[in-house]
């Protein structure tokens, strides 16, 4: 179980019973998971292939930045929760948890992504760069 962020473009005012913005009108950042390395989303098509790309797209006054449960997120606050990734311990893993999930160890005891056609690269810091639809 993790957490989705979006990036929303304030064009349109958001859903006056939920405070939400259209599906249609958000794209999708990434996925936050305890202990493991943020999944940041890669959208070669939107020209969004990492963290510099997502910075520069997040950072413009129209972008509106909103989790899985429609709380508002600042610009600093995201860069944070994708580059500031942390755990006090290392996981507990053996090399069989890390197989059977096609994971390996990471940055500041994080879990990371093997690099396969799921996870295309390694950021600098504690983030995975995800192709694709996942959620």
């Amino acid at each position: 179980m993790g957490t989705n962020y979006y990036a929303a473009k304030a064009v349109k005012p958001p859903c006056d019973h939920c405070g939400r913005f259209d599906e249609d009108d958000r794209l999708h950042i990434g996925k936050s998971s305890a202990g493991w390395c943020f999944g940041l989303h890669v959208i070669p098509e939107r020209g969004l292939n990492g963290l510099e790309d997502w910075k520069q797209h997040l950072s413009s006054t129209s972008i509106v930045i909103e989790d899985d449960y429609g709380n508002r997120v600042s610009f600093k606050e995201m860069i944070s929760i994708i580059a500031e990734r942390h755990r006090p311990d290392p996981p507990a893993w053996d090399q069989a948890q890390y197989m059977s999930n096609s994971a390996e160890p990471g940055p500041n005891n994080m879990i990371r992504r093997k690099l396969s056609q799921y996870c295309v690269g390694h950021g600098d810091g504690s983030w995975d760069l995800i192709p694709g639809y996942f959620s």
